[in-house]
């Protein structure tokens, strides 16, 4: 299965308030990715750059209608 992204990709962001997401983020927004959130447990109604964050994928994705993902979480909360 191909997997297409494109201008209309919206992008959620795991590990967004963390030192390498924000950075990442920072970098693809420049270049005109569509960041819509980013995904912290714990740390939902926080906004970063304007970016709101969520605890959850899910509740992400409900709020916002992302369709694609960037990872930047530390290997111990990928266990």
């Amino acid at each position: 299965m191909a997997i297409w992204l494109d201008a209309n990709t919206r992008v959620v962001v795991q590990g967004l308030t963390g030192k390498e997401g924000q950075f990442h983020a920072a970098k693809c927004r420049e270049y005109g990715t569509k960041i819509v959130a980013g995904v912290t447990p714990g740390k939902a109604g926080a906004t970063v750059d304007g970016v709101p964050v969520f605890n959850t994928v899910a509740d992400a994705k409900a709020a916002t209608g992302c369709t694609a993902s960037l990872i930047f979480v530390p290997p111990l909360g990928a266990a």
